[in-house]
């Protein structure tokens, strides 16, 4: 009679805690990350909105400015201030541009820092003034 030993084959207790710990780690950097990018292209979103806005068409930089910060505020996003954004005459508008950092805890010592720039060409409506 020949008989073939059987084996049991599997994953051991030890080799499934050590991928349960990278997946683990790999969730928490996700954790920390998505906010970010979720804020930037809220950001985006934000200055696209703007640039197609008839409100916004004719405004001076204040009330743009302000314009921007109200849609970001409804976005929840709060990292970017005041200073970050920069509105520039350009032939016949403004170019609007945020450059801004973000920098999170991420395990002791460590952090994760995101640097976001974005930018959108706003025509004014009547033209030059």
């Amino acid at each position: 009679m020949n008989r073939t030993k059987r084996t049991q084959g599997g994953m051991t207790l030890i080799s499934f805690i050590i991928v349960l710990a990278v997946v683990g780690v790999f969730v928490y950097m996700g954790m920390k990350l998505i906010p970010m990018y979720s804020e930037y292209y809220a950001v985006k979103r934000a200055l696209s909105e703007l640039s197609t806005d008839p409100a916004a068409a004719n405004a001076e930089p204040a009330k743009i400015r302000d314009l921007f910060f109200r849609r970001l505020y409804v976005s929840y996003s709060d990292n970017v201030k005041k200073e970050d954004l920069k509105i520039e005459r350009r032939d016949a508008g403004y170019v609007l541009s945020v450059d801004y950092e973000v920098r999170k805890q991420l395990i002791g010592n460590l952090d994760v820092v995101g640097r976001f720039e974005a930018s959108q060409e706003m025509r004014r409506g009547g033209g030059l003034d």
